[in-house]
């Protein structure tokens, strides 16, 4: 986790918007039933995060409307690498920190790379997100 003024006290006084970075396609196969299972695990750390004072975001719910209108249809195809990580990026310059969440995924490492080389923190726990009062 990058330490912030704010870690020390795990309180802030403003409301987060949060990357949530997860295995979207890694470690699915492309089966549609292991990718759906991976974006309910992303999805599952939402109201968590409001819970906390925060809002989340995740890369594919920008992505995927944009892919689709592209003319990807399926998982991973060309239209799919075409634009997910590119969307992820600016998405992220839009954040104010990444929530990595377990497993593997090369997409979600970019994220949290790119968010440490921007000074973002990144936490690897809910309970390490800090609280806004």
């Amino acid at each position: 986790m990058t330490t912030t003024a704010a870690d020390t006290t795990n309180t802030t006084d403003r409301t987060l918007l949060i990357l949530i970075a997860g295995p979207y396609l890694s470690g699915t196969d492309g089966d549609p039933q292991r990718i759906a299972a991976n974006m309910a695990r992303m999805e599952a750390t939402a109201l968590p995060l409001y819970e906390r004072g925060h809002l989340a975001m995740i890369g594919e719910w920008v992505a995927l409307p944009i892919i689709h209108a592209a003319g990807g249809r399926e998982h991973g195809d060309a239209v799919f690498h075409q634009y997910q990580y590119p969307v992820a990026q600016r998405l992220l310059s839009r954040c104010d920190a990444v929530l990595r969440i377990p497993g593997e995924s090369r997409g979600a490492d970019q994220d949290v790379a790119r968010a440490r080389a921007r000074g973002l923190p990144v936490y690897e726990r809910i309970e390490d997100v800090p609280v806004k009062v």
